[in-house]
This record gives structure tokens, sequence and C-alpha cells, in this order.
């Protein structure tokens, strides 16, 4: 039952200092959970109770699955996002169809995640690299802005894509209302100078560092209520400025949503990239929370944790939900020990809707759009692509490409662009694997590029080293070096294919190896295999091929040619081992 439910392990320790840690993250992560969680629900088009019943009955599920103590679920940016591009294929913001967009893919991507765990095939997530991710992080953080900029310029500004953003920008600059557009500059200047600015503050008055700091992360709570008030007792709601409104009293009533065929049909494709993206994103961050306090986190309980989480979205009437990197940041520095922080914090939400709600009528949308701005603010890493692009020309192209597709054509579309081109490049790159002629490094048993080091060969061997596993896009490739090799040296007696790096052999790279050891028959050259891993060799000891090879397997390279040319060998290890430097090695491009 503990695989199941870690409640079981951490509760039985669960001590008076840790109901302590607990509740004091809870009731900061509350604060700022509280206006996070509606201002998230107005980005994904949904009503902002959805974003604060996104917090309660998610954390809850999340509290007795969860593998991380410290990962803080809810609704965030970047899924909100993607919410409101898939829900707006199906209806018009506002409609109830539109919410029941959201609700099934809730549902949907919490089943994928629950079904993914259930199976343990968590690893399924790492095929989306992490380039593809940065980029579709910082192209979404920039259109999360773009859709702002409506709230906060008063200005009937709409589209989902820069190619729609800018020209209407352009085309309502006319229309912009002053007063929101003040408003807004002072909650965007206060918020962004609290980040950094407001902790050394509270400090000098007085406060601990830790004390200072945690008051600091109520900011956005203290722009809501000075805003709100401000709103409320200057009138601005009837000079123009738009606020929420009423706010629905209470609880969520729990119920299953009558999704049709149709609807979850249409949803599928969506609600699979929020999960991907959703449960990418809380791996690494419940990953990174952990190690620093050396504890652990199991991948394929974490989907689990996180399907079931979605789905107690879906039946609550609120959003999708995963892992949010600033609020759990905040519940890790506030000190928070297990998930039980997050049960708090849920009773904290519950809290808030049943006696607070009727204080955000005055509450001013475009404080809620700072406060997204803020968030998506630390999502940007604008060098991040030069920096890839010059370690990595493929890995660059794949995080360029779904930048600008996300940004011209859509989320969707700029997340499946950057998969695919990643997967194309990565066969790209195996069908081409490193191939290296080798040869002895004097004074030494080991064998180095012939390109890059001062090494030592024999006229009648050569010996190829494959850094790359043998399968069906690079087997015609290794057939193809072979023979450049056995046509190229006339002399050539013996091929020894060094197999450090193989650690696999599939049935095509099979066949080429037995193509290969056939042609070098015929040209009277003996074909011999060195270093082969105990898998690898399990393998080929299933087929004919070891038994119709024409020369022999040998535990290393240098029994290999020890046996071949034994002369030169010893002769070679006799000499005064060279210091080799990066100075002195031979010019090489990146391909050898």
């Amino acid at each position: 039952m503990k695989r199941f439910l870690p409640i079981l392990d951490w509760g039985r320790d669960y001590s008076r200092a840790t109901l302590g840690n607990d509740l004091v993250a809870a009731l900061v992560v509350t604060i700022m959970l509280i206006p996070q969680g509606m201002a998230y629900a107005m980005l994904a088009g949904l009503p902002p109770q959805a974003g604060l019943y996104g917090a309660m009955l998610p954390l809850l599920i999340y509290a007795l699955f969860g593998t991380s103590r410290t990962l803080a679920v809810g609704p965030v940016a970047v899924v909100a996002l993607m919410t409101a591009a898939a829900a707006g294929q199906i209806a018009a913001v506002g409609d109830a169809e539109f919410h029941l967009a959201a609700l099934a893919l809730a549902a949907l991507s919490g089943g994928m995640l629950l079904v993914l765990g259930l199976l343990r095939l968590g690893f399924l997530a790492n095929f989306l690299s992490h380039p593809v991710i940065s980029g579709f992080i910082t192209a979404a953080g920039i259109l999360i802005a773009g859709s702002q900029l409506r709230h906060l310029l008063g200005a009937p500004i709409e589209g989902k894509t820069l190619v729609e953003l800018i020209p209407s920008l352009i085309a309502n600059l006319g229309n912009v209302h002053m007063v929101t557009l003040i408003l807004s500059a002072l909650v965007l200047g206060f918020l962004f100078w609290s980040r950094k600015g407001l902790a050394p503050v509270l400090h000098r008055l007085g406060l601990s560092a830790r004390a200072a700091g945690l008051v600091a992360k109520g900011a956005l709570f203290a722009a809501v209520a000075v805003s709100t008030v401000v709103v409320w007792g200057l009138g601005l709601d009837a000079a123009g400025v738009r606020t929420v409104g009423d706010i629905p009293r209470g609880l969520p009533g729990l119920s299953v949503p009558a999704f049709d065929l149709d609807l979850l049909t249409l949803m599928l494709v969506p609600a699979a990239m929020i999960a991907i993206v959703g449960y990418v994103e809380s791996v690494s961050i419940a990953q990174t929370l952990a190690a620093k306090r050396r504890e652990k986190i199991d991948p394929d309980r974490e989907l689990v944790a996180l399907g079931a989480a979605n789905l107690g979205a879906a039946i609550s009437n609120a959003m999708p939900v995963t892992g949010g990197l600033s609020r759990s940041i905040v519940n890790f520095d506030a000190g928070a020990r297990t998930p039980a922080a997050g049960a708090f914090t849920a009773a904290g939400i519950a809290l808030a809707l049943v006696f607070l709600t009727p204080l955000f009528f005055y509450l001013p949308r475009a404080t809620l759009a700072a406060i997204i701005i803020v968030a998506v603010a630390s999502l940007l890493d604008f060098r991040a692509l030069p920096r890839t692009w010059a370690y990595s020309r493929a890995d660059g192209a794949a995080m360029g490409a779904t930048i600008a597709v996300t940004l011209t054509i859509g989320v969707e579309q700029g997340l499946l662009a950057g998969v695919l081109l990643s997967l194309l490049l990565h066969l790209w790159r195996t069908s081409r694997p490193h191939v290296a002629v080798v040869g002895q490094v004097p004074g030494t048993e080991h064998f180095r590029n012939v390109k890059r080091h001062e090494v030592v060969t024999a006229p009648e061997v050569v010996s190829i080293r494959i850094d790359e596993s043998l399968y069906f896009p690079n087997a015609r490739f290794l057939e193809d070096c072979v023979n450049d090799q056995a046509a190229d040296l006339p002399g050539l007696r013996h091929v020894v294919l060094m197999f450090t790096a193989v650690n696999e052999v599939d049935a095509s790279a099979l066949e080429s190896l037995e193509a290969i050891n056939a042609r070098l028959k015929e040209a009277g050259v003996k074909l011999h295999l060195s270093e082969v891993k105990g898998p690898v060799m399990d393998r080929l000891s299933r087929s004919d091929f070891l038994d119709d090879l024409t020369g022999e397997v040998f535990l290393t390279q240098f029994d290999a040619l020890d046996r071949l040319a034994p002369g030169l060998t010893r002769d070679t290890l006799a000499q005064p081992r060279r210091e080799t430097s990066r100075s002195r090695l031979a010019p090489a491009s990146a391909a050898e």
C-alpha cells in the first residue's frame, strides 16, 4: 500500500514540528495562490472560481498519491494558455461548451497520465527534448503576455498568435483606456519591484531575513487588496475599469460532466500535449527540489498522482492542473516538509471561497493580468536559442522551429513541430553515426582516432570504432564505411569492428554485418569483433552470424591487434608514452 499511498510512509513520522512547518508554508502559498488561481482561470478563458476550484480537490488528491514533499500542484500559466487555445476551437469564451471542453481536457489528460503511470511508461516523456520544451515555454510566455494586453490597456486587442496580436494592437492604439493603463503600470511596477526590492526593505525595518522573504511573497495579495480598494473607493468601475465581478460563494459541487464522443475526439491531441508538457515540467521541478533535501521521487507514481489530480479537477468543475514552479519554490522556501502542506493550502482556498469571494467583486482584471505578466517573465529565456544553436545545430533548429511555429501558428502546432523535428533530427544523426579508424597510442594499450592522436597502425589491419548502437537507419552506413576502407587499402587482410559503444544490434544491422562478413570473405579479408558487450553478444549468439564469422571475437582491442599484428603491437607498447594534449591534437572536424 505504501507504493500507491506515500502518505502511509511519511504520515507515520508526522510530528508537531512538521505540522507547524507545513501550516506556515500553506499560509504563504494560499496567499499567493488565491490571486494566481483567478488570474490563470482568466488566462484560460474560464470564470475566476475555476482557478480556485483547481486548487482544492486536486491538491488533496496529490497529497495522497504524490511522492514529492514540496511540489505545489494547481493552475499554471502555460497549461492555462493551452487550455484556452484548445477549448477555443469548440466554442467562444463564456459559453457553457467552452467550459465543458476545458473539463474534457482535464479528464482526458488525467486519464492519460494515470494509465501511463499504472503501466510505468513515464520514460515516454523523455522523447520531448529539453530544447523543445524550453523553446515552447518561451514562445508560450510571449503569447501569454500578448494575450493580457487587452486587460492591461483596456482595449479590445484580440488574437492567439503574434500574427494576429500585433495588427490588433496597432489598430487599437487609439482605444487605450488611460485609467486602466495607469492602474496597470502601477501594479506592474510594484510587482516587479517587490520580487527583489521588498524583502530588503522589510529586513531593514526589523524583520529577519527569512521572515522578510516570506512576507514579500504576499506582494501579490497586497496588490490585489490595494487595487480592489482603490477601484471601489474611487468608483473606477464606473469610469470603465473592468473588474472580476460576482464570484459564486461556496465550495464546488462534485459531478461527472456529460461528455459526448465528438468532443472527446476533438480534445484528444490537445489533452495529450497538456499531459506531456505538464508532466515534464512538474517532474523537473519535483526532482530539483527533492535533490536539495536528498529526497527522491518516483516518476511513475508522479504520473499516477498528477493523473488522479486532473481527474479530480474534471469532477470539481475546475481546470487542468500541474506542478507550478513559483509556488513550489515558495512552498519549499517556506519550510513545507510533507504533501500535507498542499492539503492545508486546499483548506485555505476553501475558506476563501466561503468567506472572501464577495470582496473580490471590485478586483480589476488589469491586476490579474499584471500578476500573469510577472509570473511568465521568469519563463522567458531569450538567450537559450543562440546558446543551444552554438552547441548543437540540430537542437537549435528544433528549438527555433518550436518558437517560430508556436508564435505564428499556434501552441499545439508549435509543440508538435518541435517534437517531430527532434525525432527526425535524431534519426538523421543516428543514421550517420560517428565512425573512427583507430590506432594504438605508443606506450599504452589504448586505441584512439587516427585523425586526432599520434597513433600507430598496421598496414594489413584496419580497426574501426563504432560510436553508436547499430539499427536499421545506420546499418547501410556501416556497410559503406567498411567497403570504402577495403577499396582504399589494397594490402588489407583484417578488419576489426570495435564495439565499445554498441549497446544494441537489431535485425537490420545483423543482416548488414552478415553482408559485410560475406563481401570481405570474397575479397580475402577476415572480419573480427572486439570489446563486444555481454547483452550484444547474447543476441548475436542467437543467430548464425558468429558461426559464419571469418575472424574472431576478442575481449579487448589490444588482444585483437596483439593476435593480428603481434610484432608491431609489442614494439608500440614498448615505446615511451607520449603526452597528448588538446594543443597537440591534429585538426579534426566535428564529424571525426
